[in-house]
């Protein structure tokens, strides 16, 4: 089933059935969705079109380079989508502490100096 294809380099003003009659030219175009960014709303430039053959398909790669709208399109087969890390996002932070446990005060006590908490604060070295 590699009847679905990735189209790339296309213009930000294109729309879904623009990039349906594009590849409407070589066969039967069964889907054709231009990828929206969630937050900004606008295209990101590339999309998805799915073929109703493989023989269409392969027949649509003849569009890779071709000139639209000033821009020169990337159309490949698709490839299937990877899984992603079920973990969330983010990881980092602020390195609240850590490093050396046994800090001495230069006061002349024998106090266990931790951090207090902060940006990069208390994560000191042994000296």
């Amino acid at each position: 089933m590699a009847s679905k294809l990735f189209v790339g380099g296309l213009p930000y003003s294109m729309q879904d059935a623009q990039l349906s009659e594009l590849f409407a030219q070589i066969g039967q175009v069964v889907s054709a969705t231009i990828i929206i960014d969630k937050f900004s709303g606008r295209s990101k430039g590339f999309g998805f079109v799915e073929m109703s053959t493989e023989e269409e398909a392969q027949a649509a790669l003849s569009l890779n380079g071709t000139d639209v709208g000033g821009r020169s399109i990337i159309v490949n087969i698709a490839r299937p989508m990877e899984p992603r890390d079920s973990r969330g996002g983010g990881g980092g932070g602020f390195n609240r502490g850590g490093g050396s446990s046994d800090r001495r005060s230069s006061g002349g006590g024998s106090s266990d100096r931790r951090s207090s908490g902060g940006f990069n604060r208390g994560g000191g070295r042994d000296y």
